[in-house]
């Protein structure tokens, strides 16, 4: 249960935080993501990092119960698989890309999914 907690205190501000800063700036952020996705070394470190921090979740937490902390699981593995697809398929990106990008919607509907989890994770990690 530590690790659960001390990961909903890193987790939910942060998602809350990066939730917040879409929803004020979304065109910085589709021009970010646009600039992001046409720098090939930009691609590989974001899987080297999202490798990196999925890994190091999934073997600190791997934890699949009925209750929020299965959250920080999820997190953990969907980091994982990204930063192998962004390694792996690097090719493949720019057409989830463009999904976005012609789909404005879709990325704040992602980004509402992210500022509630990272609510509850907060609710979880500092007050429950």
């Amino acid at each position: 249960m530590g690790n659960s907690i001390l990961l909903a205190k890193i987790l939910g501000p942060y998602c809350i935080i990066v939730a917040i800063g879409l929803m004020f700036n979304p065109k910085f952020y589709q021009k970010m993501i646009e600039d992001f996705f046409k720098n090939t070394a930009l691609i590989y470190l974001g899987g080297v990092l999202a490798l990196i921090i999925g890994l190091l979740i999934v073997l600190s937490h791997n934890v699949w119960v009925a209750g929020w902390q299965v959250i920080i699981t999820i997190i953990g593995w969907g980091g994982l698989i990204k930063g192998i697809w962004l390694i792996v398929f690097p090719n493949s990106v720019g057409k989830l890309t463009q999904v976005y990008l012609r789909k404005p919607a879709l990325l704040r509907v992602h980004m509402i999914i992210v500022f509630v989890l990272g609510l509850l994770l907060t609710i979880e990690g500092y007050f429950a």
